[in-house]
């Protein structure tokens, strides 16, 4: 994933956004493939159904550029792209009756399973132990909370972002993130900043 962030770093998102809107593919596809991968594994997350994920995705992708011309100028790519995932699996969820019929996505389970990177432990067995501690904590999270933590230290989105993307107010995304840290730092207790562990997040 740091190579992929590597390769595309040049790229400007907004740049490629607006020049997509003026129909050109191959701002398109630079899109598509700066993001593709993280858009499954995040869909994977809300859904057991990989081919139908990949279909969601792919569908989010060809409704961007069918409907290009008329998409807003100024918005976050990726948080854009990730609600849009989001919203495109809830109703497949609605679609094959797993849930009762709504507009909220509020029923989708947050299947992800966190795995923070040993690398930026120190190397000796104690500190491993923490890190197999740490990751099960993240793991027994309320799925909200492990979604909202997800979003802000995976993906990097605000916290107003997280609201928009989980159909909640400012203060009840601010209260998951809170909640979901409040547990974690009451058993973490490691060396390094438990928010630099957070950060180190990978799917």
């Amino acid at each position: 994933m740091k190579t992929k962030n590597l390769q595309f770093k040049t790229f400007d998102d907004i740049t490629l956004w607006n020049n997509l809107k003026d129909g050109d593919e191959k701002s398109f596809s630079t899109l598509f493939e700066k993001y593709y991968a993280d858009l499954v594994n995040y869909g994977n997350s809300l859904s057991p159904y990989a081919e139908k994920v990949q279909d969601c995705v792919q569908d989010v992708f060809t409704d961007i550029w069918v409907y290009r011309n008329g998409l807003q100028s100024s918005v976050v790519v990726k948080a854009y792209l990730l609600s849009s995932v989001r919203k495109r699996i809830a109703r497949l969820y609605e679609r094959d009756h797993i849930f009762r019929k709504s507009t909220s996505t509020d029923a989708i389970a947050f299947l992800l399973e966190f795995s923070v990177e040993h690398d930026l432990m120190d190397d000796d067995y104690a500190t491993k132990e923490k890190v197999v501690y740490l990751n099960k904590l993240l793991n027994d999270l309320p799925a909200r909370q492990k979604e909202a933590l997800y979003l802000r230290y995976h993906q990097g989105l605000t916290v107003e972002q997280i609201a928009d993307m989980l159909d909640v107010n400012y203060q009840s995304a601010s209260n998951l993130l809170h909640r979901g840290l409040l547990t974690l730092r009451k058993e973490w207790k490691g060396s390094i900043s438990l928010i630099v562990v957070l950060s180190s997040m990978a799917c």
